[in-house]
């Protein structure tokens, strides 16, 4: 499994704590760390069968993350939200399944407005819930069919100082002018990693 795996390469898995994917995605990585941001309050999440599991992350190597208050119940227009701090959170975003109108194509697109790189999981044509990743992927996300697809991509990221003091802010989401890193942005990324690490050209 890819969050097993990513977990195991070093990697904190985060995800929305939703049922099906994002649920098997925090359980490969109790042992490793994982993240779930709620959409909701910490005391309110969603869906309420996923309590258990909520409890069991914090008890081990894990955290919640929300930008709501106490008490607050989540509303679809919350979801969205809690995708941007999923997207803010991560080097990178992987897409297992979707469906064209998911919320995990919007946890995709914010991420690409935010430099991170996106990964989807082709599927077949036929299969309603593969339409949004395969779409994904004629946008130029990364092919993903095994988690080295994943950990070699993330590599020359993770080898760079995420934390040198430097200010970051959010881009314009009014402009539309927001585009993705293209394959020289990310050459020059790899390259600068490269460097830092003694490695040369």
């Amino acid at each position: 499994m890819i969050a097993r795996d990513c977990g195991r390469a070093g990697y904190t898995v985060t995800s929305g704590l939703a049922r099906g994917i994002d649920t098997a995605a925090h359980r490969a990585s109790l042992d490793t760390g994982t993240i779930a941001v709620l959409a909701g309050g910490l005391d309110q999440p969603y869906p309420p069968e996923n309590s258990p599991l909520l409890d069991e992350i914090t008890d081990r190597a894990g955290l919640a993350v929300s930008e709501m208050p106490f008490g607050w119940e989540p509303r679809a227009g919350d979801f969205p939200r809690r995708n941007r701090l999923i997207a803010g959170i991560s080097l990178g975003v992987v897409v297992v399944e979707a469906a064209e109108r998911s919320g995990s194509l919007i946890t995709a697109r914010i991420a690409t407005d935010f430099g991170r790189l996106v990964f989807a999981v082709p599927g077949s044509p036929l299969d309603p819930r593969c339409h949004g990743t395969n779409d994904l992927l004629k946008e130029g996300a990364i092919v993903t069919t095994a988690s080295t697809d994943v950990i070699e991509a993330l590599a020359p990221l993770s080898e760079l100082d995420l934390f040198d003091g430097s200010v970051v802010e959010e881009p314009d989401k009014t402009s539309g002018s927001m585009l993705p890193p293209d394959d020289d942005d990310r050459a020059r990324i790899r390259f600068r990693a490269r460097t830092d690490a003694g490695g040369g050209g």
